[in-house]
């Protein structure tokens, strides 16, 4: 049976091509945007004593594209970030690729010469810098030997905030954000198949190998896993996994399309996960074994008692059984996941 608009063909292919009007591509992005027109006025994102709504979120990440796009950003060019579990890494897994460009966030474990490999085999033409990283970063760029725009992340909550030595770039990501358009129509994908992130492996057997993610792909992986973590409006996230890593798993995406709340959390130490839980009453978490086994051996002075259940999503290796019983005994629920790349 034909698809299209000629004669004879069966009723139900006929004059149905795709078109404007029927079809837009599968995209992470649009989980941000009805998100923003569902629940304006909820809490998407926490961080220290900051916390921004969907309606705030949806429009810095557009201002974000915005001032990228007026910078000459656009479909097919890279975008490399450096950072922790920040709110400005969450903002650019939306605004880069709703540009058409490419988000490459890297591992901030990673050395200099093996930055600098990254960022030259990726073609990036930007590089958002937390301060925390600027001497390795300082480094990569001297290795790189060629010029990209550097656009320093100067977190409140982080160790370099304020600190010119720290500064790398031509502008900070604050001021960044001011040159651009809170209203900003951007574009998106033109096909679901088009590239959204660029990932590399850590490198151990050579140079590192780049993984490439499409629209659909992280659309579908981040459905999927706000299905099988059972996400909620009601759910509150806390960023214990990297960001960098296989974009959190699509976590970044997957929250966003359930309308639950990011809780951003710079550094993996017991005492502030415990924090973080009893605070905000945080319902997940993900991370490899050696954060649960982190949260098993936490001594009593920072560990915190909660009321409600929390599940946590491990992966990358099999917990030993000693571990997931102790953190089932103090209120988690361990659901042990299974590859991703």
């Amino acid at each position: 049976m034909g698809v299209g608009t000629g004669e004879g063909l069966h009723p139900f292919a006929r004059d149905l091509d795709r078109n404007a009007a029927n079809y837009v591509p599968l995209s992470p992005i649009s989980f941000l945007e009805r998100s923003a027109f569902v629940y304006p006025a909820k809490v998407a994102v926490r961080h220290g004593d900051a916390a921004l709504t969907y309606t705030e979120l949806d429009a810095r990440c557009r201002r974000l594209a915005s001032a990228l796009a007026r910078r000459g950003i656009g479909r097919g060019d890279t975008v490399a970030i450096m950072a922790p579990n920040i709110p400005a890494m969450l903002e650019a897994h939306y605004a880069v690729p709703a540009l058409g460009a490419i988000l490459n966030p890297l591992n901030i474990r990673l050395d200099a010469r093996t930055i600098a490999t990254c960022l030259a085999h990726g073609e990036a033409k930007v590089l958002l810098a937390d301060a925390e990283f600027a001497p390795v970063v300082r480094d990569a760029l001297a290795l790189l030997g060629r010029q990209l725009l550097v656009v320093d992340l100067d977190d409140a909550e982080g160790p370099g905030h304020g600190d010119p030595a720290s500064r790398l770039g031509a502008i900070t990501y604050d001021a960044l954000l001011a040159e651009g358009d809170p209203c900003f129509a951007w574009p998106g994908p033109e096909d679901e198949w088009d590239a959204l992130a660029l990932l590399y492996t850590s490198g151990t057997t050579g140079d590192p190998k780049g993984v490439v993610y499409h629209h659909r792909g992280a659309y579908l992986n981040a459905l999927g896993n706000a299905l099988a973590f059972a996400l909620t409006p009601a759910s509150v996230y806390l960023w214990t996994l990297p960001m960098f890593h296989c974009n959190g798993w699509t976590y970044t995406w997957a929250v966003t399309a359930a309308g639950g709340t990011h809780v951003c959390l710079r550094r993996v130490e017991a005492a502030a996960i415990f924090h973080a839980i009893a605070e905000h009453r945080v319902t997940h978490l993900c991370g490899a074994p050696v954060v649960l086994n982190l949260l098993v051996h936490a001594p009593e002075t920072v560990r915190r008692r909660f009321a409600h259940r929390v599940d946590v999503a491990t992966g990358g290796a099999a917990p030993p059984s000693a571990v997931i019983e102790a953190m089932e005994a103090m209120g988690f629920r361990v659901t042990h996941l299974y590859g991703l790349t």
